[in-house]
């Protein structure tokens, strides 16, 4: 799924769309199951010829659906709404189920991308990106990105890349080329 073209200029283009690792996702996945299971067995064990055997059933079920929302699908949802998203021009980051934050920092803003791993994250190929940009916002550290040390080498490039763009548009706007603007010759 591409990223909200609305959220894009017109000769901007999405290079890479990042959710956090999906490793992050292991803990809910397991508590679905442990959840799942503790539920069904607690609801087998109650005696079927109790007077209340419905109540209890429902009850069990009921802490089982509250449990499952607040470990299970809070953070699913959390997952799949946090979006990194590294365009041609600028570095997108959105999260937030209900209520959302986000943060757009433009390539020829960024002075350093920085990666860091520990043993584990080395093994999963995960890691933290920490970018710092001009102006008084501070770092901005994205956690638990895949494959962070290719990510790091592509802002990279991509920043290289920007810094060459605006250079030819510059310099076509200094000696009055159209062409640099896309528009068409006579």
């Amino acid at each position: 799924m591409g990223y909200p073209d609305k959220l894009l200029a017109s000769d901007e283009e999405v290079v890479r769309h990042l959710h956090p690792h999906w490793l992050t996702v292991f803990w809910p996945v397991l508590f679905l199951l442990l959840i799942v299971g503790g539920a069904s067995f607690g609801a087998a064990l109650v005696d079927s010829d109790a007077d209340r055997a419905g109540t209890y059933r429902l009850l069990i079920a009921g802490v089982g659906v509250l449990l499952l929302i607040g470990f299970v699908l809070v953070p699913l949802l959390r997952w799949r709404t946090t979006h990194y998203v590294v365009t041609t021009h600028r570095l997108l980051f959105r999260e937030g189920i209900l209520a959302r934050k986000g943060r757009d920092i433009g390539l020829s803003r960024i002075t350093d991308v920085s990666y860091s791993q520990n043993i584990w994250e080395r093994l999963i190929q995960s890691g933290t990106i920490t970018i710092e940009s001009a102006g008084d916002s501070g770092a901005t550290v994205l956690r638990q990105i895949p494959d962070s040390d290719g990510i790091q080498q592509l802002l990279n490039h991509m920043i290289e890349e920007d810094a060459d763009r605006r250079g030819r548009e510059n310099a076509g706007f200094l000696r009055g080329d159209d062409q640099a603007y896309g528009a068409p010759t006579h």
